[in-house]
Protein backbone atom coordinates (compact mmCIF):
# COMPACT_ATOMS: atom_id res chain seq x y z
CA UNK A 1 0.00 0.00 0.00
CA UNK A 2 1.43 3.52 -1.02
CA UNK A 3 0.74 5.89 1.30
CA UNK A 4 2.87 8.99 2.70
CA UNK A 5 3.12 9.48 6.52
CA UNK A 6 0.00 11.31 7.47
CA UNK A 7 -0.56 14.87 8.40
CA UNK A 8 -3.59 14.70 9.74
CA UNK A 9 -6.25 13.17 11.78
CA UNK A 10 -8.58 13.36 9.13
CA UNK A 11 -6.00 11.53 6.71
CA UNK A 12 -4.90 8.86 9.08
CA UNK A 13 -8.81 8.36 9.83
CA UNK A 14 -8.71 7.29 6.24
CA UNK A 15 -5.79 5.39 5.91
CA UNK A 16 -6.88 2.97 8.60
CA UNK A 17 -10.26 2.79 7.56
CA UNK A 18 -8.86 1.61 4.31
CA UNK A 19 -6.46 -0.68 6.08
CA UNK A 20 -9.69 -2.34 7.58
CA UNK A 21 -11.52 -2.85 4.83
CA UNK A 22 -8.42 -4.44 3.25
CA UNK A 23 -8.12 -6.85 6.25
CA UNK A 24 -11.85 -7.11 5.96
CA UNK A 25 -11.23 -9.00 2.45
CA UNK A 26 -8.46 -11.52 4.12
CA UNK A 27 -5.80 -9.28 2.90
CA UNK A 28 -2.92 -7.68 5.15
CA UNK A 29 -1.57 -4.09 3.92
CA UNK A 30 2.09 -3.65 4.03
CA UNK A 31 3.34 -0.25 4.02
CA UNK A 32 7.38 0.75 4.08
CA UNK A 33 7.44 2.65 7.33
CA UNK A 34 4.18 2.38 8.41
CA UNK A 35 3.51 -0.75 9.60
CA UNK A 36 6.92 -2.80 7.71
CA UNK A 37 9.98 -1.44 8.84
CA UNK A 38 13.48 -1.40 7.23
CA UNK A 39 17.23 -0.73 8.28
CA UNK A 40 18.05 -0.65 4.72
CA UNK A 41 17.49 1.79 1.46
CA UNK A 42 13.35 2.90 1.41
CA UNK A 43 13.44 1.89 -2.23
CA UNK A 44 14.97 -1.30 -1.71
CA UNK A 45 12.87 -2.12 0.68
CA UNK A 46 9.69 -1.21 -1.23
CA UNK A 47 11.27 -3.62 -4.38
CA UNK A 48 11.69 -6.32 -2.02
CA UNK A 49 8.15 -6.16 -0.68
CA UNK A 50 6.85 -6.12 -4.07
CA UNK A 51 8.04 -9.46 -4.31
CA UNK A 52 5.75 -10.92 -1.76
CA UNK A 53 2.47 -8.92 -2.64
CA UNK A 54 -0.24 -9.65 -4.81
CA UNK A 55 -1.95 -6.54 -5.34
CA UNK A 56 -1.10 -2.83 -4.83
CA UNK A 57 -3.19 0.46 -3.48
CA UNK A 58 -2.16 3.64 -4.20
CA UNK A 59 -3.38 6.02 -1.56
CA UNK A 60 -2.71 10.16 -2.83
CA UNK A 61 -3.39 12.15 0.28
CA UNK A 62 -2.32 16.24 0.09
CA UNK A 63 1.71 16.68 1.09
CA UNK A 64 2.15 20.38 -0.25
CA UNK A 65 -0.13 22.89 -0.49
CA UNK A 66 0.44 26.38 -2.46
CA UNK A 67 -1.66 29.24 -2.76
CA UNK A 68 -0.26 30.57 -6.01
CA UNK A 69 2.50 29.85 -8.27
CA UNK A 70 3.25 29.44 -12.19
CA UNK A 71 3.71 26.26 -14.58
CA UNK A 72 6.54 26.48 -16.85
CA UNK A 73 7.67 30.18 -15.95
CA UNK A 74 9.27 31.54 -18.57
CA UNK A 75 8.31 29.75 -21.83
CA UNK A 76 5.81 30.21 -23.97
CA UNK A 77 3.30 28.21 -22.29
CA UNK A 78 3.59 29.83 -19.27
CA UNK A 79 0.15 29.54 -16.68
CA UNK A 80 -0.73 30.70 -13.33
CA UNK A 81 -1.65 27.92 -10.70
CA UNK A 82 -3.94 28.55 -7.87
CA UNK A 83 -4.59 26.21 -4.74
CA UNK A 84 -2.73 23.61 -5.90
CA UNK A 85 -1.95 20.28 -3.56
CA UNK A 86 0.68 17.67 -4.10
CA UNK A 87 1.00 13.97 -2.77
CA UNK A 88 4.52 13.03 -1.62
CA UNK A 89 6.51 11.61 -5.14
CA UNK A 90 6.37 8.26 -3.64
CA UNK A 91 2.95 7.54 -4.74
CA UNK A 92 3.89 7.68 -8.42
CA UNK A 93 6.76 6.18 -7.59
CA UNK A 94 5.40 3.25 -5.99
CA UNK A 95 2.67 3.05 -8.82
CA UNK A 96 5.30 2.84 -11.59
CA UNK A 97 6.72 -0.10 -9.50
CA UNK A 98 3.71 -2.09 -9.37
CA UNK A 99 2.65 -1.12 -12.66
CA UNK A 100 6.12 -2.44 -14.30
CA UNK A 101 5.95 -5.53 -11.92
CA UNK A 102 1.92 -6.15 -13.13
CA UNK A 103 0.37 -5.79 -9.35
CA UNK A 104 -3.24 -4.99 -9.94
CA UNK A 105 -3.48 -1.85 -9.13
CA UNK A 106 -6.06 0.41 -7.30
CA UNK A 107 -5.03 4.46 -7.22
CA UNK A 108 -7.43 6.05 -4.63
CA UNK A 109 -6.80 10.37 -5.11
CA UNK A 110 -8.06 12.97 -2.37
CA UNK A 111 -10.05 15.39 -4.57
CA UNK A 112 -8.59 18.41 -5.26
CA UNK A 113 -4.99 16.94 -6.06
CA UNK A 114 -3.17 17.88 -8.80
CA UNK A 115 -3.93 15.06 -11.30
CA UNK A 116 -0.87 14.13 -13.11
CA UNK A 117 1.45 10.93 -14.04
CA UNK A 118 0.33 7.87 -13.23
CA UNK A 119 -2.41 9.71 -10.90
CA UNK A 120 -4.14 10.92 -13.75
CA UNK A 121 -6.92 9.31 -15.59
CA UNK A 122 -6.66 7.16 -18.67
CA UNK A 123 -4.29 4.10 -18.11
CA UNK A 124 -4.82 0.78 -17.33
CA UNK A 125 -6.40 1.43 -14.15
CA UNK A 126 -9.39 3.25 -12.42
CA UNK A 127 -8.47 6.64 -10.70
CA UNK A 128 -11.10 7.39 -8.07
CA UNK A 129 -11.17 11.07 -7.00
CA UNK A 130 -12.43 11.11 -3.25
CA UNK A 131 -13.07 13.15 -0.45
CA UNK A 132 -10.68 11.42 2.34
CA UNK A 133 -13.28 9.87 4.72
CA UNK A 134 -14.55 6.69 5.78
CA UNK A 135 -17.28 7.32 4.76
CA UNK A 136 -16.06 7.89 1.15
CA UNK A 137 -15.63 4.38 1.41
CA UNK A 138 -19.24 2.75 1.29
CA UNK A 139 -20.43 4.29 -1.97
CA UNK A 140 -21.05 2.17 -4.75
CA UNK A 141 -18.52 3.73 -6.85
CA UNK A 142 -15.73 2.84 -4.07
CA UNK A 143 -17.51 -0.76 -3.42
CA UNK A 144 -17.41 -1.90 -7.35
CA UNK A 145 -14.04 -0.67 -8.17
CA UNK A 146 -12.71 -2.46 -4.68
CA UNK A 147 -14.49 -5.36 -6.49
CA UNK A 148 -12.85 -5.34 -9.40
CA UNK A 149 -9.53 -4.84 -7.89
CA UNK A 150 -9.89 -7.49 -5.52
CA UNK A 151 -11.12 -9.92 -8.49
CA UNK A 152 -8.23 -9.51 -10.38
CA UNK A 153 -6.08 -10.10 -7.17
CA UNK A 154 -7.51 -13.02 -6.79
CA UNK A 155 -6.27 -13.80 -10.23
CA UNK A 156 -3.01 -13.05 -9.44
CA UNK A 157 -1.65 -14.54 -6.76
CA UNK A 158 -1.84 -18.31 -7.89
CA UNK A 159 0.33 -16.97 -11.35
CA UNK A 160 2.70 -15.13 -9.09
CA UNK A 161 2.96 -18.31 -7.04
CA UNK A 162 3.75 -20.27 -10.25
CA UNK A 163 6.35 -17.46 -11.25
CA UNK A 164 7.91 -17.26 -7.86
CA UNK A 165 8.03 -21.16 -7.79
CA UNK A 166 6.64 -20.75 -4.71
CA UNK A 167 4.38 -23.46 -2.67
CA UNK A 168 1.03 -23.58 -0.61
CA UNK A 169 0.77 -24.87 3.11
CA UNK A 170 -0.66 -27.97 2.09
CA UNK A 171 2.16 -30.58 0.92
CA UNK A 172 -0.65 -32.40 -0.95
CA UNK A 173 -0.46 -29.55 -3.31
CA UNK A 174 3.27 -29.60 -3.91
CA UNK A 175 4.01 -30.41 -7.20
CA UNK A 176 7.02 -33.45 -7.74
CA UNK A 177 9.83 -30.54 -8.04
CA UNK A 178 8.81 -28.44 -5.23
CA UNK A 179 8.71 -31.71 -2.70
CA UNK A 180 12.17 -32.15 -4.05
CA UNK A 181 13.65 -28.39 -3.60
CA UNK A 182 12.10 -27.96 0.02
CA UNK A 183 13.52 -31.45 1.23
CA UNK A 184 16.44 -30.96 3.59
CA UNK A 185 19.98 -32.71 1.37
CA UNK A 186 19.80 -35.62 4.62
CA UNK A 187 15.74 -36.14 4.13
CA UNK A 188 16.95 -36.12 0.08
CA UNK A 189 19.06 -38.65 0.41
CA UNK A 190 16.94 -41.03 2.26
CA UNK A 191 14.43 -40.24 0.13
CA UNK A 192 16.70 -42.28 -2.86
CA UNK A 193 17.95 -44.64 -0.77
CA UNK A 194 14.81 -46.21 0.33
CA UNK A 195 13.54 -45.50 -3.38
CA UNK A 196 16.86 -47.18 -4.66
CA UNK A 197 16.29 -50.40 -1.57
CA UNK A 198 12.18 -50.62 -3.32
CA UNK A 199 13.69 -50.94 -7.09
CA UNK A 200 15.78 -53.42 -6.12
CA UNK A 201 13.35 -55.45 -4.19
CA UNK A 202 11.30 -55.29 -7.04
CA UNK A 203 14.23 -56.55 -9.24
CA UNK A 204 14.20 -59.17 -6.87
CA UNK A 205 10.89 -60.15 -6.51
CA UNK A 206 10.41 -60.26 -10.83
CA UNK A 207 13.53 -62.73 -10.52
CA UNK A 208 12.12 -64.96 -7.95
CA UNK A 209 8.98 -65.46 -9.71
CA UNK A 210 10.52 -65.42 -13.40
CA UNK A 211 12.37 -68.61 -12.34
CA UNK A 212 9.28 -70.23 -10.91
Amino acid sequence: MSVGSTGTEAQESFVRAIEERIRAEGMTPHTVNRNTFTAGAPLDAVAELMKTCTGAVVIALERTYFAAGIEKRGGAQEHPLSETKLPTPWNQIEAAMAYSKGLPLMVIVEKGLKEEGLLDRGYNWYVQSVVPTPASLISSEFNGVFSSWRTKVNQYAPVQLSKSGGHTDDVADWTVGQLLTNLKPSQLWSMLAALFALIAAAFTLGTKLHGH
